[in-house]
């Protein structure tokens, strides 16, 4: 029964943050102790005179208690760039190891564990190494929850990540199709993944105002139940 996983992506900006948003709030309403983990946030946010990193800002907006920030984050970067080029800039360089050391602690803590990547799969974590996050989550064993558009092109990116995932022997436990606004492409997008790949999906609406997360339904579905099985 897994109950650590990934979220990645098929690209950037796809929504990965607001899908981890909605499984922390999935387990925290059945009573599991849960914690979302970004690994690499780059990007700083100033505003008011107060700093802070939107992911985890983010996480904590939409928990339904209180996180613990030394458990959301191994490292941030001011720069919104690649996190290979973000390190750079501040003289630093991202180690996967620790990386591994902060899951396995955070598992040792909280039922489940949700990790969250930057960007797509081939994004580098650190150039000289040939270091990208597809072999960070390849060294911790852990499923991929992978989140996609629903617009124009994301047929090829998501078969691209699907099938990059499944050449390396990562579990797949699903897709979440994000920020759906109803449409016939959309939904024939949809239909024709769900066919290639044969993965369960979610489908979440592309939401007026981000604070409607907190009342999307928090429903049982095939997708749960692959997820506990891998």
């Amino acid at each position: 029964m897994t109950q650590h996983f990934w979220i990645s992506g098929t690209d950037t900006d796809v929504g990965k943050t607001l899908v981890t948003a909605y499984f922390m709030r999935y387990f925290q309403a059945k009573g599991e102790t849960v914690t979302p983990y970004k690994p690499v946030q780059t990007g700083i946010i100033v505003e008011n005179s107060k700093a802070y990193y939107g992911d985890t800002a983010f996480y904590q907006s939409f928990s339904e208690e209180i996180l613990v920030e030394g458990h959301l984050n191994s490292y941030s970067f001011e720069e919104p760039a690649s996190p290979h080029y973000a390190a750079m800039l501040e003289g630093t360089v991202i180690e996967g190891e620790v990386i591994l050391q902060h899951i396995e602690q955070l598992k040792s803590l909280y039922d489940y564990v949700i990790c969250e990547g930057a960007g797509g799969l081939y994004v580098p974590l650190n150039e000289q190494r040939n270091y990208h996050f597809l072999r960070l989550i390849q060294q911790s064993q852990l499923p991929v929850v992978l989140v996609a558009r629903t617009k124009l092109g994301t047929i090829n990116h998501t078969l691209l990540s699907v099938e990059v995932l499944k050449m390396n022997n990562i579990p797949i436990a699903g897709i979440v199709f994000n920020a759906f606004e109803g449409t016939e492409l959309e939904s024939n997008n949809i239909k024709t993944i769900g066919k290639i790949t044969d993965l369960p999906s979610i489908v979440i609406p592309k939401f007026k105002n981000l604070s409607d997360l907190k009342n999307f339904p928090l429903e049982d579905t095939e997708f749960f139940e692959r997820l506990f099985s891998i």
